[in-house]
């Protein structure tokens, strides 16, 4: 493959904020390039149907498209001819496709949607230790319990929990002071009154029964609650509400207002401080309904717009082969390329999202039980490319839709046979949370109850693979989802 080719593969398979960087170390590197502004009419999109004659799917290209399956890369002005490859078949597809992909879907907040906290997912990175130190700062603690206080917080995990036993603190401190266990005891007992609640425990009936001792005393049923994290805690994990309520001496109503005190409770305190930097999601393209047609078109804000810069490249002469010339030929001739890579990367992006739209439009408008099976193949033939450009295209690159922001590969998945033609994983998936919310919770369906259940509507999915979709959706058994009503 020539260089030209290898980097419109390059860029074919960055995600949005990756490309923004390469186009910045482009602009950097080479004085021919430059931001194009948004008045620019060479680089402004227009409307054209390419769906292939479906008139209720629209589509926004860029001008004079160009595909990595045929990409014409014009030399300079007085240079002949024109590079133009086909990307090998034998290119391996970059990323291993499973029979089930998972993705999380995450809806933008709405304008009246009070619960959206901007300042939370903007703040500076914070670690659990540097939160508790903190704190530990403000205390009236000697020079001696202050030592010791840092030694307990450098002994806590990120979940909240103490991993290190009060005989290791006592041996990581300085002998020469002296520190009994008692003291670590006492020390350890003021970092646990700290936020967040129930941090410094040293296993979770402890950090519950922390969390239980900071409620007011007249919250109900508290001493029963705390008891039960005390005592009966494996009972309560086992779900045995008829030994809970014989040991407890509690009727079925109060047991189940005790459960629910305990459901508020955070058996993992630590997570409650952020212990990474958040991580954002661009989308690359932008599905949209008007009237009775969907419209697919490329996210202007994530497409970085670079175009030549008309002022050097007029320096360049024709005849001149001094060294300075040659540098402004060969940085003209990688801008031009670098151009035709990123249009060639768009119009490519685009098709294939285009495409996606037109398969899964039921998931669209009904959602994700009306998902249709979808494999590489189907949309590598559509757009006459190969599958490991398809691969690529939508590796790390994100769809806003209507229902919330996918990526690509969310809308492949692998089909099971049924009386009314084949369904995608993806929808029974949606049908087994649909089923498993409607359930009884005195007696939770079973996935051979799922099964049969699925098996009356026509759909043949065998026991083992309900539990596997179960499970990829975090869905517990049938004897942990059990509970009392």
């Amino acid at each position: 493959m020539t260089p030209q080719l290898q980097q419109a593969i390059r860029l074919l398979q960055l995600s949005s904020l990756d490309l923004q960087q390469e186009v910045q170390e482009a602009l950097e590197a080479n004085p021919m390039l430059e931001m194009a502004d948004d008045g620019d009419d060479d680089y402004t999109p227009d409307t054209a149907d390419s769906n292939g004659g479906d008139d209720d799917i629209q589509a926004t290209s860029l001008p004079e498209p160009a595909t990595l399956d045929a990409i014409d890369q014009s030399s300079l002005a007085e240079e002949e001819g024109s590079w133009k490859e086909q990307i090998p078949s034998e290119l391996s597809v970059d990323t291993n496709w499973e029979d089930i992909y998972q993705t999380s879907a995450s809806s933008l907040p709405s304008s009246n949607d009070d619960e959206w906290d901007f300042t939370s997912r903007t703040s500076t990175d914070e670690t659990l230790q540097s939160h508790l130190e903190w704190q530990v700062n403000l205390l009236p603690l000697s020079e001696v319990d202050h030592q010791i206080a840092v030694a307990l917080i450098d002994g806590i995990n990120a979940d909240g929990y103490l991993e290190e036993s009060l005989e290791d603190i006592q041996s990581s401190l300085d002998p020469e002071l002296g520190v009994e266990l008692d003291e670590i005891e006492m020390v350890l007992h003021r970092i646990q009154q700290l936020e967040p609640l129930g941090v410094g425990a040293r296993n979770l009936s402890e950090c519950l029964h922390l969390q239980l001792c900071q409620l007011p005393e007249d919250t109900p049923l508290l001493e029963a609650a705390k008891r039960v994290v005390r005592d009966y805690l494996e009972l309560l994990g086992s779900r045995d509400f008829t030994q809970l309520m014989r040991r407890t001496r509690l009727k079925e109503d109060q047991l189940r207002q005790v459960i629910e005190l305990i459901q508020t409770l955070n058996p993992r305190p630590g997570g409650e401080i952020a212990s990474g930097e958040a991580e954002y999601v661009i989308p690359d393209v932008i599905v949209r309904r008007d009237q009775n047609r969907w419209i697919v078109e490329l996210n202007q804000e994530a497409a970085p717009r670079v175009r030549v810069n008309s002022h050097y490249a007029s320096m360049v002469r024709r005849a001149d082969t001094s060294d300075d010339n040659t540098y402004l030929r060969n940085h003209l001739q990688e801008a031009r390329w670098f151009i035709k890579s990123l249009q060639s990367r768009n119009e490519t992006l685009l098709k294939v999202a285009t495409q996606i739209v037109e398969h899964q439009r039921g998931f669209l408008e009904h959602g994700e039980e009306a998902m249709k099976p979808l494999v590489l193949a189907e949309i590598a033939e559509a757009v006459g490319m190969h599958e490991s450009t398809i691969s690529r295209v939508t590796t790390q690159k994100f769809m806003h839709t209507p229902r919330g922001i996918y990526e690509l590969k969310y809308f492949f998945s692998s089909h099971v046979s049924g009386d009314g033609g084949e369904v995608s994983s993806t929808a029974i998936r949606a049908l087994i949370r649909k089923l498993v919310a409607a359930e009884n919770p005195r007696k939770p369906l079973s996935d051979s109850k799922i099964a049969g259940l699925l098996e009356e509507q026509g759909i043949q999915v065998a026991r083992r693979t309900i539990a596997k979709y179960r499970e990829s959706l975090n869905i517990a058994s049938s004897s942990e989802r059990k509970r009392l009503v």
